[in-house]
């Protein structure tokens, strides 16, 4: 071999070192960076006449494992979609309160039921008709709570889709960009991979609102579809549409065309069910809670609320007041109307007969809510009256409930064991799909950067690295012999 060949080999031994040993680093400095790939260095021989064959850099890698990422987005919007749905249910069960807690459904029912009992005893005093106001109202109030909080949960839900719309059509068009860019810099020839990486992250970030795959295209794009077949992104990026309502009442429904659907394209969709395109992750999962869930908890309080006025406007319970009118507890101010049930327990109100700050007086808590003067002191007939009406046993005519009648505290302790029950079974779905992902996701890791094993590549390239440089003494060593001859 010539002194030059000699050279040669010992220069690019050098420089393919140094390319190794930047790409080490970089794996090593990126080892927790989320969506970056592990660079492999792929080296060739390289032979030039009259210099010699050295080795030359024919490419940086970006390694990562295609199946393992892929697994791990399609558990990222199980996981996402499952968190939502658990997330409505904890809302829901923590409003309607856990019993034994004071401030439950439950435990309001049973205050309401003691008041009474205490002024069932002392019709007479103003103190407990005053207390049995406080329990009534409180648990008026209670319900209205409720049922406001289901459609605030709607609203949420509401604009949390708009929210993720948004993203998805953002980022969509961002990957569709760097696609672009991508196969400009492998057709000059130059390594697209940062631009990989970045588009990784990009997609990631909305894994977990929509199941996602991706398939290759030609120079280093990509196409993206949701899992079910749509297509998100396959040269040109597609455009979600959807319209928030901003403001929900209990009426409005997806059905009804008062509230938006979803758009790919400008045509509209299948949001659940088996024809769904977008079925499994959170977007899906905010749909039903918008549509399925927060409307069953919101009919569900409703039919409380109907079961509870129609026991204090049973015929005969208060016989100073007529056919039609309202009893204790009223439909913002009117008697029930079974047709107008949806929404009622937003509008649950005491009647203003018997609440001083209405007008009204707390005599006809004893004497009738119809009197016009009050009545015998002692008179507890109507009072055992409304104890009668509270605990006994009868049938819902709404709603969901266990079948056969019972209490009102029984009907208050169904709805808190349903929406529990829902919830627990919720969480342990949300449990097991974190889970896999979780799983999934150590999977990715163990294909992605080993700190240990870079950090024994390094060992190697310093050793090549000084080999060469070895030579390239040598080398110069004998040429300075060379010339003092």
């Amino acid at each position: 071999m010539s002194i030059s060949g000699a050279l040669f080999n010992a220069y690019s031994g050098l420089v393919a070192a140094a390319r190794t040993a930047e790409a080490v680093s970089n794996n090593v400095s990126n080892a927790l960076t989320d969506g970056y790939g592990r660079r492999k260095i792929e080296l060739v021989a390289a032979s030039t006449a009259g210099r010699g064959t050295g080795v030359r850099v024919a490419t940086v890698l970006r390694d990562v494992d295609l199946i393992a990422i892929a697994d791990r987005r399609l558990a990222q919007a199980t996981a996402g979609g499952k968190g939502v749905n658990a997330a409505a249910l904890v809302r829901m069960e923590t409003v309607i309160g856990i019993p034994g807690d004071g401030g439950s459904l439950s435990d309001l029912v049973t205050k309401f039921e003691g008041a009474l009992l205490s002024a069932q005893s002392r019709p007479d005093s103003q103190v407990r008709l005053q207390n049995t106001l406080y329990a009534a109202s409180d648990l008026v109030t209670q319900i209205n709570n409720i049922s406001n909080s289901t459609q605030q949960l709607r609203v949420d839900a509401d604009k949390s889709i708009g929210n993720q719309v948004e993203l998805l059509n953002k980022s969509l068009t961002e990957i569709a960009e760097l696609n672009r860019s991508i196969r400009a810099f492998t057709g000059a020839g130059n390594s697209p991979n940062g631009l990989k990486d970045q588009r990784q992250r990009l997609i990631d970030g909305i894994a977990d609102i929509i199941p996602i795959k991706t398939y290759p295209r030609d120079k280093g794009e990509i196409a993206v579809f949701s899992a079910s077949g749509a297509v998100l992104l396959d040269g040109l990026p597609g455009e979600f549409g959807f319209a928030a309502a901003g403001l929900i009442t209990p009426d409005m429904t997806l059905t009804s065309g008062a509230l938006s659907g979803l758009t790919l394209n400008g045509k509209s969709i299948a949001i659940s069910g088996r024809g769904s395109l977008i079925g499994g992750g959170t977007l899906s999962a905010s749909f039903d809670v918008r549509d399925n869930a927060a409307p069953f908890a919101s009919s569900q309080i409703d039919a409380f609320a109907r079961n509870l006025m129609e026991r204090f406007e049973s015929s005969g319970l208060d016989a100073s007041l007529s056919t039609g009118d309202a009893g204790l507890f009223t439909d913002a101010g009117a008697a029930l109307v079974p047709a107008d049930e949806v929404g009622l327990a937003g509008r649950l109100a005491i009647n203003a007969a018997v609440d001083p700050n209405q007008g009204g007086a707390l005599w006809r808590l004893r004497d009738g809510l119809g009197a016009t003067a009050p009545g015998e002191t002692g008179d507890r007939t109507l009072i055992t009256g409304f104890i009668e009406a509270l605990t006994g046993s009868q049938a819902t005519n709404s709603g969901q409930f266990s079948a056969g009648a019972v209490s009102l505290g029984n009907l208050a302790g169904d709805l808190t064991a349903l929406n529990a029950s829902a919830r627990l079974d919720a969480e342990q779905s949300e449990v097991f799909a974190t889970s896999r992902f979780r799983e999934l996701y150590l999977v990715e890791l163990e294909s992605g950067v080993d700190t240990d094993q870079e950090m024994q590549k390094l060992l190697l390239i310093e050793t090549a690295y000084a080999a060469n440089a070895r030579v390239i003494t040598t080398v110069d060593a004998m040429l300075q012999s060379l010339l003092e001859i």
